[in-house]
């Protein structure tokens, strides 16, 4: 009997404005509400009403003998409750179906498991109560951003008194082995682990609309003959994919939908298949063995490794100056630099920041909303050093972090210069602000739709004025030097 477990990733971050230099001090909204709008309203009418109603129809149709899992990062739920509440509907009434888990993650998506432990544990905690007080459900396995994972993360994680968590079936990892079994984390054993089979997960999720791929065109009965090749002893096929691959990533044209309406019933056809979830998994199957996994991995690139996010020193300044925060935070009671810190926190962030151009990295290209990873890398720092400075205003510091703080803050600015005259040089297109219907805060989500356009009005000509301002100063300062 071999268990099928279909798990699925939504996770959006929330778009940062162009934040020039000269806005250090004196703007402090960071967020462009028009692209993550239309954002969301693209997402939601392309994948996630549409998929959300045919797994409801299939569950319904197959009596809960179909099940699926979700993880749903906190920053995509803030969004879909001030956009698109419907598509936070569709998930309850998949949830009171019985038949459909959530799993808990970071609230903000971050790499937080990689830095710092306090803040990892906090948000941890934070997601799991808003999966509980959303969907009415407490999440007993965990899954981390972009399935990171190594030995000392499980550990964390079964200390926090999960049962099981998701992670990528690498090769450099399993070796010879494979990843159609349970596993146990190698330091905390009672902690099981479902490993992703990359191969089979990614015929759907990447390839299936290539028409240059030589399986193409995929059919359930194709794919189910792959499975059926699979060891006799195999006992459990875990496919986790992006969400998004349902009407986004794969568009509705290349028959996705149809593919995954006809998934349940060829193999419920076949007494050696049943779905599974993770939970259900973790308590119906032994570990065969313990996992060791000392270096981090996850779903991204060939590598599974960090290197996405943490392989450059563009990346790792940003990710060490924004952790470098982590206790500061933590004494602060302001909701809106507290709300700034999980956004800010978004993996996407120094995902974008990337110069890895080779395996994926053409679709790293096409998802950034930057020119270069130095125009985010450049944007994301004006931006946290804005935030340092009002999040020390805002928290009492002795002398010492005083004085720490301030180094930081000077450090950021002079690295953030350095970069500006480089850019200059190499001939990239310096950020140029762009105007956007946008709400006076994202935390602020009771505003009506009307209301926030005629902000958007008004905060569209105050942007201008305030690119004209800079323009101006810069002219006189040139005549001067003249």
């Amino acid at each position: 009997m071999k268990n099928i477990c279909l798990y699925f990733q939504l996770h959006q971050p929330v778009k940062l404005r162009r934040y020039r230099f000269f806005d250090i001090g004196n703007d402090h909204y960071y967020y462009d509400d028009y692209a993550n709008e239309s954002n969301i309203n693209r997402l939601s009418h392309l994948c996630y009403l549409p998929t959300n109603r045919i797994l409801l129809d299939l569950i319904k149709k197959y009596r809960g003998k179909f099940s699926v899992t979700f993880s749903i990062s906190g920053t995509l739920l803030d969004q879909l409750k001030i956009y698109a509440p419907e598509v936070i509907d569709s998930f309850k009434e998949l949830a009171k179906t019985k038949h459909v888990e959530f799993l808990a993650e970071t609230s903000a998506h971050s790499l937080a498991s990689l830095r710092n432990v306090d803040e990892f544990k906090r948000q941890v905690a934070e997601q799991v109560k808003n999966i509980e007080d959303t969907f009415g459900v407490v999440p007993t396995v965990y899954r981390n951003t972009e399935l990171i994972y190594s030995d000392s993360i499980g550990e964390i994680v079964s200390q926090m008194g999960f049962k099981a968590i998701l992670a990528e079936g690498a090769k450099q990892v399993l070796g010879w082995k494979s990843p159609n079994y349970m596993y146990c984390n190698a330091i905390e054993p009672r902690l099981k682990v479902l490993m992703k089979n990359y191969r089979l997960s990614d015929d759907i999720a990447l390839r299936f609309g290539n028409q240059s791929w030589p399986e193409w065109p995929l059919t359930v009965d194709k794919y189910k003959s792959w499975i059926d090749g699979l060891a006799e002893q195999d006992e459990i096929v875990n496919l986790f994919m992006n969400y998004e691959t349902f009407g986004s990533n794969q568009s509705a044209e290349t028959g996705i939908f149809e593919f995954l309406k006809a998934f349940p019933s060829v193999f419920l056809n076949d007494k050696n298949y049943v779905f599974t979830t993770p939970s259900k998994a973790a308590n119906d199957l032994q570990p065969v063995s313990a996992i060791h996994v000392p270096t981090p991995t996850s779903w991204v690139d060939e590598e599974r490794d960090v290197a996405a996010w943490l392989g450059n020193e563009l990346q790792n300044e940003a990710v060490d100056k924004l952790y470098a925060l982590s206790d500061l935070a933590a004494k602060c009671d302001d909701p809106s630099l507290l709300k700034d810190w999980q956004y800010l926190q978004s993996s996407d962030h120094f995902y974008y920041m990337s110069t890895k151009f080779f395996s994926n990295g053409v679709n790293r290209a096409y998802q950034s909303p930057y020119q270069t990873p130095y125009d985010a890398f450049m944007n994301y720092m004006n931006v946290l050093t804005d935030f340092t400075e009002r999040l020390h205003k805002a928290v009492p510091t002795d002398s010492n972090e005083t004085a720490q703080l301030k180094a930081t803050i000077k450090k950021q600015n002079e690295t953030i210069s350095a970069l500006e005259k480089q850019l200059v040089k190499a001939g990239v297109t310096p950020i140029v602000e762009k105007t956007s219907k946008a709400k006076k805060s994202t935390t602020k989500a009771t505003t009506t739709k009307a209301a926030t356009k005629k902000t958007a009005s008004k905060e569209s000509k105050t942007e201008e004025k305030k690119a004209k301002a800079p323009a101006k100063k810069a002219t006189k300062a040139k005549a001067e030097k003249k």
